[in-house]
């Protein structure tokens, strides 16, 4: 019979040599069950699985090797029995990790998404954000002009800041996007890096008009009386001896005559002179390009233009409210209520706030909560906030007596 130690050494080569199935089944049991239902195997069951499959190993095994089973080696069973249940219970533990870690909807995406290195994220503000860089040249797309010099200088140069917590994928969608806009360009192709270098490749704007016109719409040009400030992009509704057309602004340019033009002009030609393109119309005689619908431009071009009424694209109602208090002479106020005031420990009714200041209270904060048009009952404490609204002089009256 070998000596103590000698059998120990045996039952851990034995039970690593019998226990590798073991912790691979396990591994999986813990990791396939947890991902699919969520639940985590019962140890009791891993064990039983590990003993009953390194049983069958340690029977192939013994068949090679008798004294394996001989009563002299228990020691060495022992030692290696402890080691397969050791083993295969920490390979389900890391199974069942593991599955709880990654997502349970997998895709490509996911698997090769990047990210950025926590190197060039800056804390601004409590967040996180990236300055990225454009490094070499910036490069021209095959298929369109090249870019001008001014504009590879100036996304050269040019700062560009982003929110860290994107993906580099998603980041180098709105970089893109970002250039695209800024510059007017045609196209734009960027890849980053995990340090946010970018490299960029650009296609030269393309202008004409055709380029602002939404689909379905038709560019129809205009001489008219222009309202001042018109600009591109409002919407109007052109009147015309054959009834309305409803269109939007697609480009303005004023008509103007200067007394020296009118003089030299006088036995010649008395043709205004037109002036140069201005982002809003100067008012007076001009010519308005229009993007109408397809249907109504014959319409449009067989009738004379009479005049212009430019739609209002409305205004948020609390401003419109703001507006008409302050055209009938009333002003806000804020407050906070003072100990042993005229309000403190009382109802806004028993106070007669109306009756006695001649102010209105538009909102209570009590409690920690706001109260938006309080009613007569609402109770008012020290430290309360109000907005009250009144003439100038009653809202300091009121402030004197209460805050």
């Amino acid at each position: 019979m070998a000596s103590l130690p000698v059998e120990v050494v045996y039952g851990l080569y034995f039970g690593i040599l019998t226990g590798l199935v073991p912790a691979a089944v396990a591994w999986l049991l813990g990791f396939g069950f947890r991902y699919v239902t969520g639940v985590t195997v019962p140890g009791l069951a891993v064990v039983v699985l590990s003993v009953a499959i390194a049983g069958a190993s340690g029977g192939l095994m013994a068949l090679a090797d008798p004294t394996i089973t001989q009563s002299e080696s228990q020691v060495r069973l022992t030692v290696a029995l402890l080691v397969v249940l050791m083993g295969s219970l920490y390979a389900h533990n890391r199974g069942d990790a593991f599955a709880n870690d990654i997502p349970r909807k997998m895709s490509l995406r996911k698997l090769t998404e990047r990210s950025l290195s926590t190197d060039v994220v800056e804390l601004v503000g409590g967040r996180g954000q990236v300055s990225v860089t454009v490094t070499g040249e910036v490069g021209d797309i095959e298929g369109y002009p090249p870019v001008p010099l001014d504009i590879r200088t100036s996304i050269r140069n040019g700062e560009w800041t982003f929110p860290a917590d994107i993906p580099l994928v998603e980041l180098e969608s709105r970089f893109a996007d970002r250039l695209q806009n800024e510059f007017d360009l045609a196209a734009v192709e960027v890849r980053l890096d995990e340090r946010a270098r970018a490299t960029v490749s650009a296609a030269a704007p393309v202008g004409g008009l055709s380029k602002r016109l939404p689909t379905g719409k038709r560019a129809v040009s205009v001489t008219a009386l222009v309202p001042t400030g018109l600009a591109r992009g409002d919407e109007v509704v052109v009147v015309t001896d054959g009834g309305t057309v409803p269109a939007s602004v697609a480009g303005v340019e004023s008509v103007v005559e200067t007394p020296s033009d009118a003089d030299e002009d006088e036995d010649e030609d008395d043709a205004p002179k037109a002036a140069p393109r201005t982002p809003t119309a100067v008012g007076g005689e001009g010519r308005v390009t229009l993007a109408v619908d397809r249907g109504k431009v014959e319409s449009l071009l067989g009738s004379d233009v009479k005049r212009f009424i430019v739609t209002s694209r409305g205004v948020r109602r609390e401003f419109e409210l703001v507006s008409l208090l302050r055209r009938a002479g009333k002003r806000f106020s804020r407050l906070s209520v003072r100990a042993e005031s005229p309000l403190d420990g009382v109802t806004l009714g028993k106070a007669g706030v109306r009756d006695g200041y001649g102010v209105a209270v538009l909102a209570v904060r009590h409690g920690g909560n706001w109260t938006i048009a309080p009613r007569g009952d609402q109770e008012i404490s020290a430290g309360d906030t109000l907005y009250a609204v009144g003439s100038r002089s009653d809202l300091t009256g009121f402030e004197e007596a209460v805050a």
